[in-house]
């Protein structure tokens, strides 16, 4: 029998070393890390091959339920197919295992709270955007030329100057230049 941790982060700007230190501490021997993979995605290259490398009577472990994925269905999923094949599981964070009925039962329980807060998360972030979108603001980049500017662009062109000195006179790039000339272009005319 072998403990086997699973590790993974969101982006490739986090650091996996916390999560690596509490599996080597719970006696991990092999550590598998996805780095930079989202949780909701199902198919992880390091999950993957750390499923392919269980055997019967080892014990994965993680250590927070959502590292292992944050949707129900799949995290109870992955926990029944290493159950089918007499692997373990074991959430460090949560204490849970699968070790007899009610930590399978919690494990269940546990699954469905990660999911609805991913999922309250989301809702909360779209209603977010969606008051803001309803008071004129919109996300993203702010735009590096205004209206005023995107206006003098015109006016500048107008008067026979080329894009790239048009850019210049703006402080832009010239990309940026023919983006707000052909975005003024119909208002113009």
């Amino acid at each position: 029998m072998a403990l086997i941790g699973y590790a993974r982060v969101s982006t490739t700007d986090q650091n996996p070393e916390l999560q690596e230190a509490a599996l080597r501490e719970a006696g991990a021997e092999r550590i598998f890390t996805d780095q930079g993979v989202s949780g909701s995605t199902s198919s992880r290259p390091e999950l993957d091959e750390c499923l392919d490398h269980l055997r019967k009577g080892d014990v994965l472990a993680v250590w927070k339920l959502d590292r292992l994925g944050r949707n129900t269905r799949h995290v109870l999923e992955v926990v029944e197919q290493l159950h089918d094949h007499g692997i373990g599981f074991r959430s460090l964070t949560e204490g849970l295992t699968t070790e007899g009925a009610m930590g399978r039962a919690m494990l269940t329980i546990m699954a469905a709270f990660a999911q609805l807060e991913r999922d309250t998360m989301i809702e909360r972030t779209r209603a977010g955007l969606d008051a803001a979108a309803a008071n004129g603001r919109r996300g993203g980049r702010p735009r590096k030329v205004n209206d005023a500017d995107a206006a003098k662009a015109v006016r500048l062109r107008d008067q026979g100057l080329a894009v790239p000195d048009i850019a210049r006179v703006l402080g832009v790039s010239r990309a940026t230049a023919y983006r707000y000339l052909s975005a003024a272009a119909p208002s113009s005319a």
